[in-house]
């Protein structure tokens, strides 16, 4: 068993998150962890600028969690958003609404901003990451055939780079695909093993 699981073992890990992409990565950690999401309001005050909203929504989930930590508990909450050109393109609700973000995005270099809060009974911790995205052009036939057929409506920007549309359209990545995907797991990995 490698050092940090070993180190690690006596901790209960919550996953406090919907995502079945974050799921996906924790365990590819090779780490026991149970999954308790609950819902969260998560208004964004106007003063607050883009680049710091995925802190804030990853803070205000971890606050929000209703029940207290036991002594070995580490909860972990984390958010996710798509900015382009400062303003950020949250999940879609309609196939049009998927469709507009998408192409908004068509042809262009956006950023996607990840934050991770991680809550101890003695520790809290907010890691942040940003990784650039760029689309090539892509066609109102080939966006359909996404928004038709992946429903991307779970997805900050409307899209998840591991599925067709990121295979087809993203022609370059500056930084972490991990952090694109919703949870940069290298940083999650490096601040538990110093818990």
């Amino acid at each position: 068993m490698m050092p940090f699981l070993e180190k690690i073992k006596d901790k209960k890990i919550i996953l406090a998150s919907n995502s079945p992409r974050r799921r996906e990565l924790l365990r590819g950690l090779e780490i026991d962890f149970e999954v308790n999401p609950f819902p969260v309001d998560e208004t964004i005050p106007s003063e607050i600028p883009a680049d710091y909203v995925a802190a804030y929504l990853s803070k205000l989930k971890a606050e929000s969690y209703p029940e207290p930590l036991a002594e070995n508990e580490i909860l972990i909450t984390s958010d996710t958003v798509v900015i382009q050109d400062g303003h950020i393109l949250g999940k879609p609700h309609s196939d049009q609404e998927a469709f507009d973000m998408i192409k908004s995005l068509s042809g262009t270099r956006h950023k996607v901003m990840t934050a991770v809060t991680l809550v101890g009974s003695q520790k809290r911790t907010t890691l942040e990451d940003e990784t650039w995205v760029t689309f090539r052009f892509l066609d109102e036939e080939e966006i359909w055939h996404y928004v038709k057929n992946y429903g991307p409506f779970d997805k900050a920007g409307g899209y998840g780079i591991q599925e067709w549309i990121g295979y087809i359209g993203v022609s370059k990545i500056e930084g972490s695909y991990y952090t694109v995907m919703g949870f940069p797991v290298h940083m999650i990995y490096d601040e538990l093993k110093k818990w």
